[in-house]
C-alpha cells in the first residue's frame, strides 16, 4: 500500500499545486533591482494590458491577493448595503466566503437561486426579483455566476446570455466568479470575450491562483463606471499590495505566450482521463458532467477511508455531495492512473466495515 510520502500530487484541490514555470520565471525577473511600489510599476501595467488584449476590450484591471477579496470587493461595488446579491445555492460566494461579500458590502444580503448541475436557472432570477418589492425586502441588485461552477460544470455562451437577458430586464449587474475561468475557456474553446462582456458580464474575478500563480487574482471591470474609486476600496480592505509587481508579474508569464490556456487545458484533460477511468468501475457513480478540471464521484464509504489511509487526499463535502477529485496544471497521467489503480485494488482488498463519519474528513 502506498504511503503519504510516495504520493507527490493529490486530488483535493488545484490550490495544492505550486507555481507553474512560466509564472515562476516572470516572478524571478521581477525580483531584481528597485521597482516603484503600489502598482505604479511596469509589471502591473504590462499585466493589465495583457488582460485587456485577452478580452479584446479596454477594461479596468485591479490585482488583489485572493479570490475571496476579488469576489467580495467586486460585489460590494455593485450596490448599497440594503441591496441583495442573487447566486446559485452552492456558489462559492454563498458557501465558502465566511460572509465576506456581506461584510465588505456593509450588509448586502446573498439570496440563493436553484439550478441543476451547479448552474443558475434564469427563471429563478425573475422569481427572486418579483417575489417582493416592498421596502422590507433587500432589493436585488446583482447576479453572481460561477464559471466553472462548484461542481465542475461550465456555462455556455447561450446559457450566460439567458441569464444576461434577466439581468437586463430587471436592471441588475452581472458578476462572474472566475476562480477557474481559464478552465472554462479551455473547455468551451471560445474567445474569452464571448463568455464575458459579450454575454453581459459587467465584472469578472479572473482567477490566477488555481491556474499556476502563487497568489493573486484580477478584478476585471468591463462596465468601467463600476470601477470608480475601486482602488480606495482595495486599500481599505488591505488589498493594495505595496510590492504589487509580485502579484502582477506572474500574470505576465501566464499571459504572454498563452500558458494560462495551455495549463488549464492540461488540467481539464487530466480530469477527463480520470473521469474515463472511473466510469468503467461499476461501484463508482459519476455525479456531474466533467467539463472543467473536476470529477465528482460517489464511492463506497469503505473505499474512501482506505484511499485516505493509503495517503490520497480529496474532499467529500464540497458542492452537492460525493467525492471531489480536482486536477491541477501539474497533474500527470501517472497520477491519474495510480489513483484509479489504487481504487480498483482497494475495492477488493480493503475492509468493508468503517466507523460512522470516518469517510468525511473535512479538515483535509
Amino acid at each position: 500500500m502506498k504511503t503519504i510520502r510516495e504520493i507527490r500530487r493529490h486530488f483535493a484541490s488545484d490550490n495544492y499545486a505550486g507555481i507553474c514555470p512560466e509564472a515562476w520565471a516572470a516572478l524571478d525577473k521581477a525580483n531584481r533591482d528597485h521597482v516603484v511600489s503600489y502598482g505604479d510599476d511596469p509589471w502591473t501595467a504590462r499585466a493589465a494590458d495583457l488582460i485587456r488584449d485577452v478580452f479584446e476590450m479596454h477594461c479596468e484591471v485591479f490585482f488583489v491577493f485572493n479570490g475571496t477579496a476579488a469576489n467580495s470587493l467586486a460585489l460590494a461595488s455593485t450596490g448599497q448595503s440594503y441591496h441583495s446579491i442573487l447566486c446559485h445555492e452552492i456558489a462559492h460566494v454563498e458557501t465558502d466566503e465566511c460572509g465576506a461579500p456581506e461584510f465588505f458590502s456593509n450588509g448586502m444580503k446573498v439570496l440563493q437561486i436553484k439550478g441543476s448541475d451547479g448552474k443558475m436557472d434564469p427563471a429563478g432570477i425573475e422569481r427572486a426579483v418579483t417575489k417582493r418589492s416592498d421596502i422590507h425586502y433587500p432589493k436585488p441588485r446583482a447576479v453572481s455566476v460561477t464559471q466553472a461552477s462548484e461542481v465542475g460544470t461550465v456555462y455556455s455562451a447561450d446559457e450566460l446570455k439567458a441569464i444576461w437577458a434577466k439581468t437586463k430586464q430587471f436592471g441588475l449587474t452581472l458578476h462572474m466568479d472566475g476562480a477557474r475561468f481559464a478552465n472554462a475557456v479551455a473547455s468551451l474553446g471560445v474567445k474569452p470575450k464571448e463568455i464575458t462582456w459579450q454575454a453581459g458580464v459587467d465584472v469578472l474575478c479572473f482567477g490566477g491562483t488555481k491556474n499556476g500563480t502563487h497568489v493573486g487574482d484580477a478584478v476585471v471591470f468591463f462596465k468601467r463606471e463600476l470601477a470608480e474609486e475601486f482602488d480606495f476600496r482595495c486599500k481599505q480592505a488591505g488589498q493594495l499590495c505595496s510590492k504589487m509587481r509580485f502579484l502582477s508579474a506572474p500574470w505576465v508569464g501566464l499571459l504572454e505566450d498563452g500558458a494560462w490556456l495551455r495549463r488549464a487545458g492540461h488540467a481539464n484533460a487530466m480530469a477527463r482521463r480520470l473521469h474515463d477511468g472511473l466510469k468503467e468501475i461499476p461501484e463508482v457513480k459519476i455525479l456531474f458532467p466533467t467539463q472543467a478540471n473536476a470529477v465528482f464521484a460517489e464511492l463506497p464509504p469503505y473505499v474512501i477511508v482506505a484511499l485516505r489511509q493509503a495517503g490520497w487526499k480529496f474532499y467529500t463535502f464540497i458542492g452537492q455531495g460525493g467525492c471531489r477529485l480536482m486536477c491541477a496544471w501539474d497533474t500527470s497521467e501517472e497520477d491519474v492512473d495510480c489513483f484509479v489503480a489504487d481504487l480498483k485494488r482497494l475495492l477488493i482488498d480493503a475492509p468493508k466495515e468503517v466507523s460512522v463519519g470516518v469517510a468525511d474528513h473535512r479538515k483535509l
